[in-house]
């Protein structure tokens, strides 16, 4: 029986393409993109060399995703996204700059973390500003959950990270405890809690126009120890 989720941590909201995201799709996916498949891919094949592998979850428009590819060409980063426009928009960004260390998914992320990626395969997993769910009923649908995170760990190799940020301080805190909780891992917080946004996170327009009203960003970084 194939694996199927029950309960999804995104609602597929089909925005209108733009020409050129529509253009981007069909001239640039033969080189950026990725498709599912129910076997783990080969990842120095697909890059043509063996590196640090970032894996993105969640990447919207792929702005920051495209300028960490451009400004740590030594890695090799895979972003994975449901919505067409924003992944129209990432390939677009990434074929003007050039880049050869960038791939992407355009699927359900569970999904390709479970069947597509081989374990330990991993160097860091990032989820920015993933959809909050804020009412209380809806918050089983948050992606941080202790079955997801345990997934991430067989995806991790030993060391690796897991990036977490989020501007909804509740879902913050949900994020603290799941990892909190979750075996395997430790907090890379000296306080055992949050930690500074690394300069390798880009400061996003959002980002900006929410410190300059007061609103609060929360990073948390798991390392995986066993």
């Amino acid at each position: 029986m194939p694996y199927m989720r029950k309960i999804r941590s995104f609602v597929l909201r089909e925005g209108r393409l733009t020409k050129g995201q529509q253009n981007a799709l069909d001239n640039h996916w033969p080189v950026y993109g990725l498709a599912y498949q129910a076997s783990p891919l080969n990842l120095p094949e697909v890059f043509g060399r063996s590196a640090p592998v970032v894996l993105e979850i969640g990447f919207g428009m792929g702005k920051s995703l495209v300028e960490m590819a451009k400004n740590a060409p030594e890695q090799d980063f895979i972003g994975i996204e449901v919505h067409k426009p924003g992944v129209g928009a990432c390939l677009g960004d990434a074929a003007a700059a050039e880049l050869s260390n960038l791939r992407v998914f355009e699927h359900d992320a569970v999904e390709v973390l479970k069947d597509s990626i081989a374990d330990t395969s991993l160097s860091t997993v990032q989820l920015f500003f993933p959809d909050p769910w804020h009412k209380k009923r809806h918050h089983k649908r948050r992606i941080v959950q202790a079955d997801f995170v345990q997934l991430l760990r067989q995806k991790l190799q030993i060391g690796g990270v897991f990036h977490m940020a989020t501007d909804w301080q509740n879902y913050a805190e949900h994020m603290l405890q799941v990892m909190q909780a979750a075996p395997g891992f430790s907090n890379l917080s000296a306080s055992n809690d949050y930690v500074e946004r690394p300069e390798q996170r880009p400061l996003t327009k959002f980002e900006q126009r929410g410190q300059r009203l007061g609103h609060g960003v929360w990073d948390l970084m798991f390392e995986r120890i066993n």
